[in-house]
């Protein structure tokens, strides 16, 4: 073949996998939109549809309706982050340092040079830029248009500006001044009004804001040296006017409907926070009261009376929980305080959060997580976001288990407290042993605690799920795992919850984290217990309920079912019984299936990383590398059973854990598998 005809067929087989790519695009984009419409309800569609041609003539729109209002300074909002914070500077010196180093940590990616200054608009991973179009308008689910979204949102929240100037408050650098000065002028070349990635999702601009919020307070406000020269003068003057931009944005653009979950109470904390650090515009009282409203009442439709996030999740509940606190402290700190049932829902999260939270610090990853973080005020290598909640819960609300739980202050606390933090920190307590013992019972949300020697090196803890998939009609966080277990023991996790990984790109690797095979229940068929229509939408939901609960001193018991299976020609119905004695610490976990016919039936263990795992007999042992003696697992006695353990496979997907976003490492999983038929009974047992 010639030179000539080997080009030719090179360009054709270029041109063809192209085609091929465009076509599977369109064919996934095509199954979406239908997906979706079968998850909305009339109202919704008419919404929809009204909101997308809006987009479209919007642009032409704004420049006669929203002629922007020149900024009345002299009257700044009060600062709710406390320069006098006692942290130790030296962690915040070497962030700063790295950031003017152009070495960053977004997500997976570590030490990735963002550019100097940034492209603002380019994907870290792929090194994508995407196109400055109308950002309503950019389909940023496309990743042949954008990369993964979220590394290139990440940067974009603009946390490490809040680093810069954290460290400027500790030695008076000029670096960081005049690299903070660079991000935002080129921030705002790069991103015009409306345009562009950083323009699709009223979300971004929300938590930018109140990036941007903290770092002008931290740098003195509007009399702050970065601003004290000519150059200083005309950037404070395009990033006010970017202010009221973002503002008008977020307000405009306001999540509704099955997409009213945690973005639109970022959208609205986003707002308050701003139209309160900026008091300059006549629009901001009505801005603070709008997005007060939207607070007031997403707070109570969002999160049960138990504190359980209707998204079930425990990557949002940190998450809103963040967005929560920031508004309240801004609101106290300027005049506008929240109600008292604000108040207690806010406090009953962070219950749930701790009740949560084993001897170790642990918490469960169930349903969805992209490690998204509102703020980083901390630079401590031993931060613990939900700690730190607890720390400033312990604050809020004079809680000496919460206090108990966090164990120590952070420099978190620290910003958001003042100097003052430390000493009642210590004045908070002491705390009867019985006040440790965690609430058992979140019957709305739809969890239950087995356990004993709480708080004590001996702990056992055990947390079973029997809660709906999610929120709203898409669920769209929600995994499909009802009564699955996670158990830890003395501090130490043993059986997991898997995690994430992934939202969009390889639907495979979404599919199985999410799926019912990556969490400790049963699977009846090979098929999930809901069904799924697209990386953030489920078609079918399980229904799930516990029909019995009872504890008392020497054993917990707990009698769960869902009704996934229904759905099956030969309906299945699967109801879990776990029966935990105390005294010689074990587990009982019977399974009952409702059925006539015959099924394939697989029940899932899945082991920290930390766990050795080999057979022994007619079950497994789990050995921790922190905790003496073995955990034994006893699994169900049934003829021609199987039993594999599996770990970091591919073909299929099993044995792996995501603890981070876009991370993953192979894991031990327990996997039992046999063909039943008719009515059955299945007993595992944990000792």
């Amino acid at each position: 073949m010639g030179h000539e005809q080997a080009q030719a067929r090179d360009s054709h087989m270029r041109e063809s996998a192209s085609n091929a790519a465009a076509e599977h695009g369109r064919s996934a984009a095509a199954r979406w939109y239908l997906n979706r419409l079968r998850c909305m309800t009339p109202a919704e569609i008419s919404y929809r549809v009204v909101d997308k041609l809006r987009t479209w003539v919007e642009p032409w729109l704004d420049h006669e309706r929203d002629r922007y209002e020149a900024p009345t300074l002299g009257v700044d909002g009060e600062p709710w982050i406390h320069l006098d914070a006692q942290a130790d500077a030296a962690p915040y010196l070497a962030a700063a340092e790295r950031v003017l180093s152009d070495k960053h940590d977004v997500l997976a990616l570590r030490d990735v040079e963002l550019g100097t200054p940034p492209h603002w608009n380019r994907d870290p991973k792929t090194g994508i830029e995407a196109p400055l179009v109308p950002g309503m308008r950019l389909n940023y689910r496309d990743r042949r248009l954008v990369g993964d979204v979220r590394y290139l949102w990440e940067p974009n929240r603009h946390m490490h500006l809040v680093t810069l100037a954290q460290a400027y408050r500790f030695n008076g650098d000029l670096r960081y001044l005049g690299v903070v000065r660079q991000h935002i002028a080129s921030w705002l070349e790069a991103c015009p009004y409306g345009t562009g990635p950083n323009w699709a999702n009223a979300l971004e601009p929300a938590v930018r804001l109140i990036n941007w919020a903290i770092t002008w307070q931290l740098l003195g406000a509007a009399e702050s040296t970065l601003f004290s020269d000519a150059p200083g003068t005309e950037l404070r003057l395009h990033w006010l006017e970017s202010v009221h931009q973002h503002c008008r944005f977020v307000r405009r653009h306001f999540s509704r409907y099955s997409s009213a979950n945690h973005q639109l109470i970022g959208e609205a904390a986003g707002l308050f926070i701003a139209a309160l650090t900026w008091p300059y515009w006549s629009d901001c009282d009505g801005w603070a009261m709008d997005a007060a409203v939207v607070l007031e009442r997403e707070i109570q439709e969002q999160n049960f009376r138990d504190g359980v996030n209707r998204e079930q999740s425990v990557g949002y509940q940190q998450f809103e929980l963040d967005l929560l606190l920031l508004a309240w402290l801004a609101g106290e700190a300027n005049g506008r305080p929240f109600s008292a049932a604000f108040r207690a829902r806010l406090e009953a999260m962070l219950e749930y959060l701790a009740s949560l939270m084993d001897y170790g610090g642990h918490v469960p990853m169930i349903g969805d997580s992209d490690d998204g973080f509102v703020v980083r005020l901390s630079r401590e290598p031993s931060f613990s976001p939900c700690r730190s909640l607890l720390a400033s819960g312990a604050l809020l609300f004079r809680r000496a288990d919460f206090k108990a739980k966090a164990g120590a202050l952070d420099d978190k606390t620290r910003w958001l407290f003042g100097r003052d933090a430390d000493e009642v920190f210590a004045s908070i307590g002491p705390i009867a042993d019985d006040d440790l013992v965690p609430r058992r019972t979140f019957v709305d949300g739809g969890y239950y605690i087995l356990g004993c020697d709480f708080e004590t090196p001996g702990e056992i803890r055990l947390v079973v799920d029997a809660g709906p998939l999610g929120l709203g009609t898409i669920a769209a966080h929600g995994h499909a795992d009802a009564l699955a277990i996670t158990l830890s023991v003395g501090g130490q996790q043993i059986l997991i919850d898997p995690g994430t990984f992934t939202y969009q790109g390889d639907g495979h690797w979404r599919d199985y984290f999410r799926g019912t095979a990556a969490h400790n229940t049963l699977r009846v068929d090979g098929r999930d217990q809901s069904e799924p229509g697209d990386d953030f939408l489920w078609l079918r939901k399980a229904k799930a309920g516990c029909s019995l609960w009872r504890s008392a001193a020497d054993r917990d018991e707990f009698v769960g079912w869902h009704d996934g299976y229904a759905r099956l020609t030969d309906p299945v119905i699967h109801r879990r019984r776990i029966l935990l004695e105390k005294q010689p610490r074990r587990i009982e976990i019977t399974d009952r299936l409702s059925m006539k016919g015959e099924h394939l039936v697989e029940i899932f263990f899945h082991c920290s990383e930390l766990c050795e795992v080999e057979p022994r007999g007619q079950g497994v042992d789990l050995r921790h590398a922190s905790l003496p003696g073995a955990v034994r697992i006893t699994l169900p006695q049934v003829p021609a059973a199987e039993v594999e353990i599996r770990r970091g496979d591919k073909a299929p997907i099993c044995g792996w854990r995501s603890p981070a976003y876009d991370e993953k490492v192979p894991v031990s999983t327990i996997v039992w598998r046999a063909r039943v038929t008719g009515n059955t009974v299945l007993v595992s047992e944990i000792a």
